[in-house]
């Protein structure tokens, strides 16, 4: 996996934080984390991240409003994917019209977040300047 991809991740439960790190160290991955959607946008002001990987049930902002203003400001990128134990029919529409890119219900499967995460990486090439 392209190990220049910059995440973030914004998830209040210290659990899913640890089990969602650990599978992206598994893919060669390394995320910031913060503990709401305000704190994904003050970091976001610091710090283009290439993908939000995006809880909808945290204190302060939740994800669905994070992601509106993301949106808002911020219309090209980041990507977004939604990763909630919410009830998938009554919220994967509303996030998808906040500005979701993907969707992932909990529990989270490593097979389910790798091809997530390759869909919405950035497509990078090398480029070699001689002079």
């Amino acid at each position: 996996m392209n190990d220049y991809t910059s995440i973030i991740m914004a998830e209040d439960d210290p659990v899913t934080q640890d089990i969602t790190m650990r599978m992206l160290k598994k893919l060669g991955l390394r995320a910031k984390v913060v503990g709401n959607g305000r704190k994904v946008l003050q970091a976001l002001e610091e710090h283009f991240y290439d993908i939000v990987l995006m809880d909808i049930q945290m204190p302060e902002m939740d994800g669905i409003e994070a992601t509106r203003n993301i949106r808002a400001r911020w219309p090209l990128g980041p990507k977004i994917i939604i990763i909630t134990n919410c009830d998938a029919k009554d919220h994967r529409e509303l996030c998808f019209i906040a500005g979701a890119n993907e969707f992932l219900a909990k529990p989270l499967k490593l097979e389910e977040l790798t091809a997530a995460i390759e869909r919405n990486k950035p497509q990078r090439t090398d480029v070699v300047c001689v002079v």
